[in-house]
Order: structure tokens, then sequence, then C-alpha cells
């Protein structure tokens, strides 16, 4: 009987570390979670605030039938009709955030003649992880059937948007209308592997089964990705501040995709957490900007 209770102890010790590692709220050293949270919903909304005053934008633009596939796209004010552009991906856990808050990147990037697009899609619990990734599937090949000019199509996510961006990348486009080429995609301390969260509050919204984890798990799908995406540069960044499973996820991913031989570096980011890595890309300065440049 000693033994059991002793397991039991254990087992919810494991769990209650394991809530406390996928927190990333918990793990910044600048404000409280709560503030933490907070800061980082103001930042977004004042940056995307600032991008739609400095762009001409396209708001709402649908890529599917459904009321949550929708795109905001940031046009600079060139008459280049040789453009790059940055698919953006929102975080928020698969069930929190949304493109409203999303077109803060494109503050640096309009200068430079890049058009943004802010991808919505479909959160917990309207949406389950199956539908999240085929909407953001099918809103690349949308983009680069609007934008047949692009020279270049990038990606970039942060935390479930990392996963989504990564799984973008993993996708058989053979059962596609087309095969978007993407030249460049930037994963900001996300999640490649769905398993270690099956037993956390995330899962709550989510409702999602083991199967479902491992389908949708881009660890899993590293061959597939060297299919899809051999020739796409791909930078997998980390906060210095993230914590240690959320930097393990970034290391074993990152080692993942260099030993299949894939062009991938790896950034860990100084004086940052989980939020404000993302925050700081309004910046033309920040590091991570001139990297994404």
């Amino acid at each position: 009987m000693n033994q059991k209770l002793k397991k039991q102890d254990w087992t919810v010790r494991v769990l209650q570390e394991l809530e406390r590692q996928y927190s990333p709220s918990r793990w910044s050293h600048r404000m409280s979670a709560d503030d933490v949270i907070k800061a980082h919903v103001k930042a977004l909304k004042e940056g995307t605030e600032q991008a739609r005053d400095l762009a001409q934008t396209l708001l709402n633009v649908p890529y599917g039938e459904g009321d949550g596939e929708k795109l905001d796209v940031y046009i600079p004010k060139t008459n280049s009709l040789d453009v790059h552009l940055v698919v953006y991906l929102h975080g928020g856990y698969w069930q929190f955030l949304s493109k409203e808050e999303s077109g803060f990147m494109a503050v640096p990037l309009i200068d430079k003649g890049v058009v943004v697009v802010a991808v919505g899609y479909d959160i917990a619990p309207k949406g389950n992880m199956d539908l999240m990734v085929s909407q953001v599937r099918r809103s690349v090949v949308s983009v680069v059937q609007q934008y047949s000019h692009i020279s270049g199509l990038y990606l970039c996510g942060h935390s479930a948007g990392a996963h989504l961006a990564a799984m973008v990348l993993s996708t058989d486009w053979s059962q596609y209308s087309i095969t978007p080429q993407i030249k460049g995609a930037f994963l900001v301390s996300g999640i490649y592997d769905l398993l270690p969260i099956l037993s956390t509050y995330v899962m709550e919204p989510l409702k999602m089964t083991e199967e479902v984890a491992v389908r949708n798990s881009p660890s899993k799908l590293v061959p597939q990705l060297k299919l899809s995406s051999s020739s796409c540069q791909i930078v997998v960044a980390v906060a210095e501040n993230d914590s240690p499973e959320f930097r393990k996820q970034s290391e074993e991913y990152y080692k993942a995709l260099e030993e299949s031989g894939l062009s991938v570096t790896m950034e860990d980011v100084a004086n940052t957490d989980h939020f404000n890595i993302i925050e700081q890309l309004v910046d033309g300065e920040y590091h991570l900007t001139k990297v994404h440049r």
C-alpha cells in the first residue's frame, strides 16, 4: 500500500513539473505570469496597429469556406512585382490570440518592400489540431495562388505557430493543387513533439488523443519535411529564458533537421523570454529581425 501511495505521489509531482515546464509565463524574469501575458497581448496589439497605419492592408481575405479561414495582408508601398512575402502564424497554445494581433512584424519589413500575411485559423475548442494544420497548409496554398509574382516565400511562427509552420514544411503537397516553394522558415520558441503536453492543462480545450499528437508532431515528420522542403533555409530560435523543456524541444528538433542534412541554424537569443523573443520583431534593429531579413 505504501509503495502504491509513493508511486501516486511521484506521478503527481511529475505531472506538476510538466505543467510548470509547459507554462511559459511562469519562466519570465521580467514580471509575474499574469502580467507577462497581459503585456504580451498589449505589445502585439500595439505593433499590429502601427503596422496597419504604415501599410496598405487587405483585411479578412478568405482562403477557405470557414468563418475563421481569413488572412490579413500588409502591403508595402512599392511598384515592384518582385516581392518577398512572409506568412506569419500566431501562437497562443492553439487556443488563444488571433490574426488581429499578428501584423506587428510588418513594421520593420514594410520599408524593405516585404508583404506580410497574418493567418487566422480556428483555435480550440472550435478547432482541433487536424483542422488547424489543414487550415494553415491551405492558407499558404491560397497565398501562392493569389500572389503569383512572389520572388521569395517565407514562413514565421511563434510558439504554437512555430509548430504549425513546421507542419506546413512537412506537408505532402501532392494532395494539393500546387507545391509552394518556401525559401526560408523562422521557427520561434516552438513545440515540435506534442506527446509531452498530452497530460497538461493545454489539452483541456484541444481534446487531443495520442494518435492525433503523433500525427501532428513535426519531430516525427522530418523525412517528409526533407522531401517537401529540402531547399528551405530553416532557423530554429529559442529564448534564453524559455523553460528547460521548451529549450529541449527546439534543440532536439534542430538536431533532427541537421542530422537529416537540411539547411538549419539555431539561434539562442540572449536576454529574452518566451514572449519578448517575438514581440521585438517590431524593431528593425533587433537581432532576430536582422537574421530574418
